[in-house]
């Protein structure tokens, strides 16, 4: 494994230590939908946001300039973190650490599953995984980089983090 996949690893799993949340409920999900469709409009993206718990969509927006292949993308990328337990980012950089290609390794349905950057586990601390939070519209780093820029500053704001 090269140094820098070791390190972008490295880099995926501490984003998911650090961004837990206390607790999570409907009006939770609503806040972190809003701010997140907020920031979105500041910087004028094209995105597809979704908030969800055990499955169950709690918030989503589409923002100018998506379509609904941005919807397909979120499911996917979803699916992908409901049955890893983890980004859908880091999910795929593993495969790919391991000279796999997910789409083929996983031995799951490409039209379900998408190990691509963009969807983001949400982490209750001392129960684990309970949903999703993500986006759709960008490049996987850049979604991917958006979820973990916006889920930290929620979470600072929210008075979840220091």
């Amino acid at each position: 494994m090269s140094e820098d996949i070791a390190g972008l690893l490295s880099e995926l799993v501490d984003q998911e230590a650090r961004l837990v949340f206390r607790r999570f409920d409907e009006e939770t999900a609503w806040r972190l939908g809003v701010h997140l469709v907020e920031a979105a409009r500041a910087r004028r993206l094209p995105l597809v946001i979704s908030v969800r718990r055990n499955g169950q969509r709690l918030f989503h927006a589409a923002l100018a300039g998506t379509s609904s292949d941005n919807d397909a993308w979120i499911d996917r990328k979803s699916a992908v973190v409901d049955r890893y337990g983890h980004s859908s980012y880091l999910v795929g950089t593993r495969f790919r650490a391991e000279g796999n290609d997910f789409d083929t390794s996983s031995r799951l349905d490409t039209d379900r599953f998408a190990a691509h950057g963009g969807v983001f586990p949400v982490l209750v601390r001392h129960v684990g995984p309970v949903g999703t939070v993500g986006v759709s519209g960008l490049p996987q780093v850049d979604d991917h980089g958006f979820v973990v820029e916006q889920l930290e500053a929620f979470l600072i704001a929210d008075g979840q983090l220091p």
